[in-house]
């Protein structure tokens, strides 16, 4: 069992949005990763970030990624961070060399600024969130493009646009 498609992308960049927008259109179950850490720890993602700290946080999500890939047959988004783990990017790539969909959605700094606002449920963005965002965004766009077999960009694009080039670009789904 495998994802029908997996999500990556920087915060704001219209993950859970469009991935449940395209499971519904599927007919699949949408799953996001973050959800499966809060369930696990009891507690939100902010939460664990703050009493337990990045690395605590970044070890339960490579056992969340892992987990998903292996047992979800939906629709997957998976926390901006977690192409920060070696071991979760090599999941992600031997996913797509076996023929598995991975989309990183792509969004520039203005776009993602304007829909992430000063959301607390945003523990990375810390104290200067523009700054954090520009710094994250620099970082990891070559961890993303290591992992996608496919980009789509989200900036200044409403997200019935970007579902419907994501179940284009899906086999079996042209529309």
């Amino acid at each position: 069992m495998a994802p029908l498609l997996v999500l990556v992308g920087p915060p704001a960049s219209g993950k859970t949005t469009v991935g449940t927008a395209v499971a519904a259109a599927l007919g699949a179950e949408f799953r996001d990763t973050d959800r499966d850490i809060e369930a696990k720890a009891g507690a939100t993602v902010a939460d664990v970030f703050v009493e337990h700290g990045e690395p605590h946080f970044r070890a339960l999500e490579e056992v969340a990624v892992a987990q998903a890939l292996a047992e979800h047959a939906g629709v997957l988004a998976l926390g901006g961070g977690a192409v920060t783990s070696a071991d979760t990017r090599a999941l992600l790539v031997a996913y797509g060399r076996a023929g598995g969909t991975v989309v990183w959605l792509d969004v520039d700094l203005r776009s993602a600024a304007k829909r992430v606002g000063l959301s607390r449920d945003r523990p990375i963005l810390g104290v200067n969130p523009r700054a954090m965002l520009r710094t994250m965004l620099e970082q990891r766009a070559p961890l993303y493009g290591e992992v996608a077999t496919r980009t789509v960009v989200t900036s200044d694009r409403r997200p019935d646009d970007v579902v419907a080039e994501i179940l284009g670009s899906l086999p079996g789904t042209a529309r």
